[in-house]
């Protein structure tokens, strides 16, 4: 073999291994910085938790805790996914996200799939009805009509509310809409309420100028925590992110992300921020 060919194949087997090597690399979710990256999944269209600017940049209040989270660490980096809501958790299932972050709340169905760490924020649950309604309370929902995403914590409250009240359900309506989509059919009159939480819906009657609408303060039990989902094995990420809130929380960040995305400070309680 000359000299020529010699050098040829020596090329190619070179590439063949630089190949190779890129591979390995990529499967094992490793950047060229040596760092893991933390896949996120998120819906991206939950103002302000998570959503895009003008630019098609993901931003919002989760968005920025998770920068913030991950930010100056040298075995991790973090990478923002928009999908959509029950692909967050497919994806936690099939390891393409290593975090699901979208406004998700506690539910023991969840928490038998995946790790729950620190919350972040506290989102309380309120009543969204016409100004003209005769709903006042959780006590008037009977035969009300109104929409949910199936798997979404709402729609589970309010199937346990129809097996209690078995003679006067309430009409629940499935959709794959967003919550603005949800929002904008209560307002035009196509339902009658809507059970959500507070900052997004306090969001969105402001941008959309739904001034038809009010909103009903449900009782303090009904105060759900928001939490990024991690994947079930990941146990060193979650203790991870778990000492990052707790430094975030006790330096103020996370009060002041609070402050510039919902308006004021909704924080869960420092007790139940661990190390």
């Amino acid at each position: 073999m000359n000299l020529k060919k010699v050098i040829k194949y020596s090329a190619l087997g070179l590439v063949a291994v630089l190949a190779t090597s890129a591979l390995v690399a990529c499967s094992s979710g490793k950047s060229a910085s040596g760092k893991k990256t933390i896949e996120v999944g998120t819906v991206g269209t939950t103002k302000p938790f998570s959503y895009e600017e003008k630019d098609g940049k993901l931003t919002g209040y989760e968005i920025e805790v998770l920068r913030e989270i991950f930010k100056g660490s040298d075995k991790y980096e973090v990478n923002f996914n928009k999908t959509e809501w029950s692909s967050v958790f497919a994806g936690l299932d099939s390891d393409r996200f290593q975090i699901g972050a979208n406004n998700i709340s506690y539910s023991k169905e969840r928490e038998e799939k995946y790790l729950y760490p620190n919350p972040y924020a506290r989102n309380p649950l309120v009543l969204v009805v016409p100004k003209d309604s005769s709903i006042k309370s959780l006590d008037d929902l009977g035969g009300k009509k109104t929409e949910v995403v199936q798997g979404t914590s709402t729609a589970k409250q309010l199937e346990d509310y129809n097996k209690k009240h078995s003679d006067n359900p309430t009409n629940l309506q499935y959709t794959d809409g967003t919550i603005q989509t949800i929002m904008a059919n209560l307002a035009d009159g196509r339902t009658d309420y809507k059970i959500f939480e507070r900052i997004s819906v306090d969001t969105i009657i402001r941008d959309q100028g739904y001034d038809n609408l009010k909103v009903i303060e449900l009782p303090s039990d009904q105060q759900p925590y928001v939490y990024p989902i991690i994947a079930k094995e990941d146990k060193d990420l979650q203790k991870f992110v778990n000492k990052r809130i707790k430094e975030l929380y006790d330096n103020g960040t996370l009060e002041k992300l609070s402050k510039k995305y919902f308006g004021g400070t909704y924080l869960p309680e420092a007790k139940d921020i661990k190390e």
